[in-house]
């Protein structure tokens, strides 16, 4: 594990594998540097990978006010300690990350995204309501309410509570209203999205039809934008699928995508 310190102070941990040019993963919901284990070591084959854990998460710091200024200023910290420009890429609300820090003036090589949330449903209302249940010790029920929005049905949130993963959802319930905010309420960032001169892919599973929406408009309102469907895939894709299409994306500098 390695280190790097943010502008406000905040220690973030860092694992980084591979050789090759710098890649950065920003991950998602309930997600640490842990969680990407599997796409890491398929892409540090071709590439330095370094995976982070967002602030309140696994070794780094606490998380502190729940604030998209302090997540861009981590990631342009992470960013910085690669020591190049590096390529990105973000896991559903850590591709809203990118694309977030991205359009601050973080440089990044290349940007790729999978699913980030722009959807109706996640607003500032609901970050304050599970931040309130947090706040009151009431873990469970926050995440529970996060799995609802998402579309998990009932049953399959039970099934979840009844096995041994539910305990690390709970220890990270507290990130969730982060993850909310980082979903613009809802709303494509579209100012944000053409102020980004690097080239981006937005990708989506084709079982997930809201994803593959907001990727288009993505890729529209991206001056060097595109978008992928990857068939038969929803929001959870197989490694070697995955790996397959950033590589391929983030090593074709010739044509400039």
């Amino acid at each position: 594990m390695n280190t790097t310190t943010s502008m406000d102070g905040t220690v973030l941990a860092i694992d980084t594998t591979g050789t090759g040019p710098a890649l950065v993963i920003a991950a998602g919901a309930f997600c640490d540097r842990q969680s990407k284990k599997g796409l890491a070591a398929l892409l540090s084959e071709r590439f330095t990978v370094h995976e982070y854990d967002r602030r309140g998460r696994g070794d780094s710091g606490p998380l502190g006010e729940i604030s998209v200024e302090r997540e861009i200023e981590d990631l342009a910290a992470v960013a910085a300690r690669t020591g190049e420009e590096p390529f990105i890429f973000g896991d559903s609300s850590g591709g809203a990350l990118a694309i977030a820090a991205a359009s601050a003036g973080v440089g990044f090589r290349k940007i790729a995204v999978y699913e980030p949330p722009f959807t109706p449903g996640p607003d500032s209302a609901f970050a304050e309501q599970l931040a309130s249940l947090v706040a009151a010790g009431d873990r469970s029920r926050a995440v529970e309410l996060f799995l609802e929005l998402m579309g998990t049905p009932a049953q399959a949130i039970q099934g979840m509570k009844e096995g041994p993963y539910w305990g690390h959802l709970e220890a990270l319930a507290h990130t969730l209203p982060i993850d909310i905010k980082l979903c613009n309420e809802g709303l494509i960032p579209e100012g944000e999205l053409a102020r980004i001169k690097t080239p981006l892919l937005a990708i989506a599973g084709s079982t997930s039809p809201w994803a593959t929406e907001v990727i288009t408009r993505i890729a529209d309102c991206t001056p060097q934008g595109e978008s992928l469907v990857l068939g038969g895939h929803g929001h959870a894709v197989p490694d070697d699928v995955l790996s397959h299409v950033l590589s391929t994306f983030f090593e074709d500098t010739e044509s400039g995508r």
